[in-house]
Parts: structure tokens; C-alpha cells; sequence
């Protein structure tokens, strides 16, 4: 690192308090324009220019440690995991230690934006070495002061030792003074060996609050004279209002006013339930738009309409003339529907409009959107928008959307100075909000004379989500195609296209995206083959990952684990996948019965290989949250439109799974020494395929749409 870099990378100075403050680049953020913003900051900001800066780290007085953390908690655990890392390499005492969401600071922090499982992965290597760095300087001040070579001081967590004389200094007490030495060009990481954190069980930092009850959501904001706010929305696609009568609802006790806004007519009451009671009061008509006859049975008509055709992605061999030369050939269509979030705390935005700009506090993934939206809403600045990120009660991608940020910005500038709370229903975020994509495949592959794969066409027609921010790289959204294009098993002839569909239904990132229904169409058509061939398809899956060391590794660790091949009882069976998504490759095994008529998943096995691991603790509450978020996609979740509109509404036409329906899951977690991958979103995809194949072990009948249906 030379010294432009260093200075690039870090910036030093002092905290507010009198201790140290280490301003730090992050791999993953775009470099940022705007001033910082207005309204209070949980750490002081160094005066100059920290555009280059997207993280902090403070050491006070106290010995308290905090991390300034630009991403968002909602559930994952960065806050721990960041602050994990840098503890690590600074060699703090974990009981010092804590962390916060940093404001909304473009020019501090840089582009806030938390998705993709990348908040580990991307920013290691830049973890590691602010904490190396600031540790490096607390040891230099320490020998200054002390009057001792740089090389007889080590430290102990929390404080700096020197051996010879038995002295030793809290980093608290040196924190000043280490503000003033200079960091190494290269500093020094610690031996892997040597970690005390990073790859041992560790308690979430953010535990306790939410155990007790202090840890504060969006929904939990309470500000004074604070008011709430609902909208009634057009029920269609690209539907607008027509007529409004609000005089029932201005009646209503507790309401306040009813405004046009873009979006629908917003109700503003002392409160949720009148505000509810008022929006219900109303006597509105809308004209349904464009897209009054959108039905699922056709997008479902537009999609297979639409797969035949499509632009080649990739093309190894010559699939076609395999296929049509086989003497045992599979042909499949598979078909997912779309899917809604469904976080479970709704949506909910609450905001203050001043004449200065605005001032926001809600649980978001993108903190940076919302000051550029804010920005685009009132004809301001990005910098005249405060954003404090609350504890977000579920994101799974839909809180990085901002259209509740701006709804709730345009009934704010209607009462500016007033604080208003903008609040979904559970049906408004059903029924108004960003989905999954549905997605259709159509498969085709042949096997040898011997019965192993040996050809696989797959072509795709899905709504593009990429689209929506400029045009597609020679026609093709590289999320429609994610676990496709990449295919793992070595084939001689492979070919996938991708056919982009123009429905108007809006589409966004879900948990894993693009790999949440490529890898159940690929694993489950690989188990298909596999039983065309009289195969086990653990042994086809180990013959195509020859060259594929990590996938072998947790399929191996799965299925022993799984004790695959060993007997059941009666009326169950095992079933397989294994996939690789965000850097990490998971293997599950699922043990299934059918009861009822319907599946019931007994027990889920799964390896995943995430690289070095930083909390297992942490990857194994992942897993489990990602194999219950699938099954309930797997089990349960569509969306149906009828007439332009979405047919479900609450938990009981949206379904997500019980606690009775939970099976029991094993993690394994393999020990790496490769940079760490994803974990948030890479156990979900082998879920569904792994019940579908365990379905097709015990009924030898496929599964060839989503949610599973037996009769």
C-alpha cells in the first residue's frame, strides 16, 4: 500500500471525546459526491475531504470500541461480523466492543447499499487492515511514550505490552496519542492461528437489545405531535384514481386530513387505527389502467410463449445434436410464480419535511437511495436528507426499494414540520409491492449408453429485474440466468438462452434472487436424469464435480452427515442438491414423508462452504433462516392475479410456514481458508430441489411447478 493509497484508504483523527477515530475505504462502495448530511451523527465526522471513507472505527477513553457500520442489520448480523473482524486484527477485548448504523453520509460513508450477501465478502481484506493499522499505531504511541523499541511491544486484547518491563496501557489511555502516529504502509495481520474471534461461536452484539425490547425498528419511531399515515392505492397495474368522496373519513374520530399523493389518497390520523378506520371510510373509484385483464394464466401463456426463443447465454458442444442423437432423452418444463417478501415487520417509513430538507428514520437496505430520492421529491439536495437506519424487521431485498420512501416524503411536504408515519398493512405489502419474478424453464438432456448425463439445454423466459436500471448487456439479465449460466457439472454439451417477457407486474431482488428457482430447475432436472439412468444421484453428482473440489466437499459432508443410503422408515425418502451462489456452495439433504396428501420435511441436512468463517454461530442461524424462508416458497408461496390484480392479501391467502411445519435442520459449516463468501442468501436455493427429488425418490413422479402440489 503506498502512501497515496494509505491515505486513500484511511484517514485518522481524533474522536470528539479525546480518543482515536480511523475513517476506512470499503471495497464495494461507490465513491461518493454529496456534502455530509444534516442532524445529528452517532460519531463526529472529520473536517476535509472523506470521500473516499465509507467506515469508522472509534476508540474512546473508556476502552469502548465502536464500529460505524454503513450496512443494515436486519437479521444477518453484520453489526457483529464487521465488528468481529476488526476486533480481531485490532486485538480489542470483545467485552469493549460495540456498533451502530452510521447515518446516511454519502461523503463519509459512501454508497449505502446492503444486498447480495456481500457485506462480509467484499470488504475483508479492508476490515482486516483498518483494525491491523489502528492496533499498529496504539503500539507505536505505547513505545513512544514508554521510550522502548517498536519490537519489544505486543498486545494483549484491549492493551499493549511490553514484556521486558511487565508494563502495559489500555488502548482507551493511548488513543489520543496514537491519533498522531503514522500507520504502516502495509500493516501487519495476524496469524490465522492465533484468531481469538474470527471463526469461533460469538454472541450477536445486537442480542440483548432485541431480547428486551430496546432495540427500536422503523415501526417503533415515536417522535413528538407525531402523526400516522395510510394510503389507499390503486388495486391494479398501472391503475390512478378516478373519483374521492373523503367525507365519511374525515368523520372518523382521531383523523386529521386525507391529501392526494402520487401514489393514492393518504389518510392522516393521531394514530394506526384510526388511521385505518379513515382510509376504510373512504368512497374512492379508480380507473384500472392498462392492465386490467392480467391473469396468471397469462403470464404463464407469455412465458411459454416466450422460452422457445431467446438469446443464447451460453453454448458448449453442440446440445441440439446430442439430444437429437441420444437413445434415452428428458424433457421437462419447470414453473415458479412470483413471490412476495413478506417481511415481517411492513413496511413503514416515518419522516419530517422542513423547509431545509428532510429528515427520515426507517429500517432500509439503501440508505443512499433514499437520500437521492428524497432529494428528487423535494427539489433539494441529496445532503438536505437525514437518514437514520433503524433495525429493519426483515429486507430480503425489498427495503432496498424506496417507493415507501417517497409516498411517505409526499404526504410529509403536505404538513411539513409535522413527523409523519407512513404504515403498509400486511396486505398493502402483498398486494402493493415488488416481487420475484416468476420464471419459466424448459429442459432438455440426454444420457450415454451407459446412463450418465452427457447433454443439457435449458432455456428461460423470466421477467429482467436489471432492466430497470438501463439497458441489458446483449439482452440478458445475468440474475435470470444466475445457476444456469454457471452450471457446475461437467457436460460436453451445454446450451442456455434467456427470453425476456414484458409483463407489467414490477419485479425486485428477493433472497438469492435468480438462484432461488435456477437451482430447482437445474438439481431437480439433474435427479430426473439421474432416474432415467438408473442412477443414485449422489454418485452422478460426485462423476459431473470432478473438477469441482468445493461442491464435492459439501455434498460429501451433506450426505454423510445425512446418512444417505442407510434405511428409513417406511412412507420417507431422501432427496439432494447442491448449488454455489454469492461465494459460498451449499449442499442439502431433506427427508421427506407425505401426510395428508401434502409433504412434510422432517429433517434438512445441510454443509455449506463459505470460505474462512467468521461466527459459525451466526452461519448456522443463517442457514436455518434461509431453509425456512425457502420452504415456505416451496410449500406455500405464489402470487395470482385475477383482473390486474393481486389475489392475496394476509398471511392466510400468503402463507408462510408454521412452526409445526419446521423441520429439524443440521448446519455443518466446512473450515476454509479461501476469503469468506456469502451466508445470508446461499441456503436457500437447495432446498426446494432437494424436497422435490426426495418427492420424486418416493412417489417417482416429478415436480415440475412451484408451490408443490401432489394432487
Amino acid at each position: 500500500m503506498t502512501a497515496l493509497d494509505r491515505r486513500t484508504f484511511l484517514r485518522i483523527s481524533a474522536s470528539g471525546a479525546g480518543g482515536l477515530l480511523i475513517g476506512f475505504g470499503l471495497g464495494c462502495k461507490d465513491k461518493a459526491k454529496p456534502k455530509p448530511s444534516p442532524g445529528p451523527s452517532p460519531s463526529p465526522t472529520p473536517t476535509g475531504d472523506g470521500t473516499e471513507l465509507n467506515g469508522w472505527i472509534r476508540i474512546d477513553p473508556d476502552d469502548t470500541v465502536t464500529m460505524i457500520v454503513p450496512e443494515a442489520e436486519m437479521g444477518q448480523g453484520i453489526l457483529t461480523g464487521v465488528a468481529m473482524i476488526l476486533a480481531e486484527e485490532l486485538d480489542a477485548d470483545w467485552a469493549t466492543v460495540r456498533a451502530e448504523h452510521a447515518p446516511a453520509d454519502a461523503a463519509t460513508y459512501g454508497r449505502q447499499s446492503t444486498g447480495g450477501s456481500t457485506s462480509t465478502r467484499a470488504n475483508w481484506d479492508a476490515l482486516r487492515k483498518t483494525g491491523a493499522a489502528a492496533r499498529a499505531m496504539l503500539i507505536a504511541a505505547a513505545a513512544r511514550q514508554w521510550g522502548v523499541p517498536l519490537a519489544e511491544c505486543d498486545t494483549e486484547p484491549g492493551k499493549v505490552v511490553h514484556a521486558g518491563s511487565g508494563r502495559s496501557e489500555r488502548y482507551g489511555a493511548l488513543a489520543a496519542a496514537a491519533v498522531h502516529e503514522t500507520p504502516p504502509d502495509e500493516p501487519p495481520l495476524r496469524d490465522p492461528a492465533r484468531y481469538r474471534l474470527i471463526g469461533k461461536p460469538t454472541p450477536r452484539l445486537d442480542q440483548r437489545p432485541k431480547v428486551t425490547g430496546e432495540a427500536v425498528y422503523g415501526l417503533d419511531v415515536k417522535l413528538p405531535d407525531l402523526r400516522v399515515a395510510m394510503l389507499a392505492r390503486p388495486p391494479t397495474f398501472g391503475g390512478k384514481l378516478a373519483t374521492l368522496d373523503a367525507t365519511a373519513a374525515r368523520a372518523v374520530p382521531g383523523v386529521r386530513d386525507v391529501v392526494e399523493v402520487p401514489a393514492g389518497v393518504a389518510v392522516i390520523a393521531d394514530h394506526t387505527w384510526a388511521a385505518m378506520k379513515g382510509r376504510d371510510a373512504l368512497v374512492v373509484t379508480w380507473e384500472p389502467g392498462p392492465n386490467a385483464g392480467l391473469s396468471t394464466e397469462q403470464v404463464s401463456a407469455t412465458l411459454r410463449e416466450l422460452a422457445p426463443g431467446g438469446v443464447v447465454v451460453r453454448a458448449d458442444g453442440d446440445a441440439a445434436k446430442a439430444i437429437a442423437a441420444a437413445r434415452t432423452k428428458v424433457t421437462a418444463t419447470y414453473e415458479v410464480p412470483y413471490l412476495a417478501h413478506a417481511t415481517m415487520e411492513p413496511l413503514n417509513a416515518t419522516a419530517v419535511v422542513r423547509d431545509d430538507g428532510a429528515e427520515l428514520w426507517l429500517g432500509t437496505q439503501a440508505p443512499s437511495n433514499v437520500q437521492q430520492t428524497g432529494a428528487e421529491i423535494l427539489g433539494c439536495a441529496p445532503d438536505q436528507i437525514a437518514v437514520h437506519t433503524m433495525f429493519l424487521g426483515g429486507g430480503f431485498g425489498r427495503r432496498s426499494q424506496v417507493d415507501y420512501v417517497a409516498e411517505v416524503l409526499q404526504i410529509a411536504a403536505k404538513t411539513k414540520g409535522t413527523p409523519i408515519k407512513l404504515v403498509w398493512s400486511r396486505e398493502d405489502d402483498t398486494r402493493g409491492g415488488y416481487y420475484r419474478p416468476s420464471s419459466l424453464a424448459l429442459c432438455e438432456g440426454a444420457l450415454d449408453g451407459d446412463g450418465w448425463p452427457v447433454a443439457w439445454r435449458q432455456q428461460i423466459a423470466s421477467p429482467s429485474i436489471l432492466e430497470r436500471f438501463g439497458p441489458l448487456p446483449k439482452g440478458i439479465d445475468d440474475t435470470a440466468v444466475e445457476g444456469v449460466a454457471n452450471l457446475p457439472y461437467a457436460l460436453p454439451h451445454v446450451h442456455v438462452t434467456y427470453g425476456k417477457p414484458d409483463l407489467p407486474v414490477t419485479v425486485w431482488f428477493w433472497r438469492s434472487v435468480g438462484s432461488s428457482q435456477n437451482a430447482w430447475s437445474t438439481e431437480h432436472f439433474l435427479d430426473e436424469l439421474a432416474h432415467a439412468g438408473g442412477k443414485d444421484p449422489v454418485e452422478v453428482r460426485r462423476r459431473l464435480l470432478v473438477d469441482k473440489p468445493r461442491h464435492r466437499g459439501v455434498l460429501d459432508a451433506a450426505v454423510e452427515r445425512a446418512g444417505w443410503g442407510t434405511p428409513l422408515p417406511a412412507g420417507r425418502a431422501r432427496g439432494v442438491a447442491v448449488h454455489e451462489s454469492f461465494g459460498s456452495v451449499v449442499a442439502e439433504v431433506a427427508e421427506v414423508s407425505i401426510e395428508t396428501g401434502a409433504p412434510r420435511v422432517h429433517r434438512v441436512v445441510c454443509a455449506i462452504d463459505c470460505g474462512r468463517p467468521i461466527n459459525p454461530e451466526q452461519i448456522e442461524a443463517q442457514m436455518e433462516s434461509a431453509i425456512m424462508y425457502g420452504l415456505s416458497a416451496a410449500m406455500h408461496g405464489a402470487i395470482h392475479f385475477k383482473d390486474g390484480r393481486v389475489v392475496e392479501g394476509n398471511f392466510d391467502t400468503y402463507p408462510v410456514v408454521r412452526m409445526r411445519e419446521a423441520p429439524v435442520i443440521e448446519t455443518i459449516v466446512l473450515r476454509g481458508d479461501a476469503p469468506p463468501g456469502g451466508v445470508g442468501e446461499p441456503g436457500l436455493p437447495p432446498l426446494a430441489p432437494a424436497v422435490c427429488n426426495a418427492l420424486l425418490a418416493l412417489t417417482g413422479k416429478p415436480v415440475r411447478s412451484l408451490p408443490i402440489r401432489l394432487a
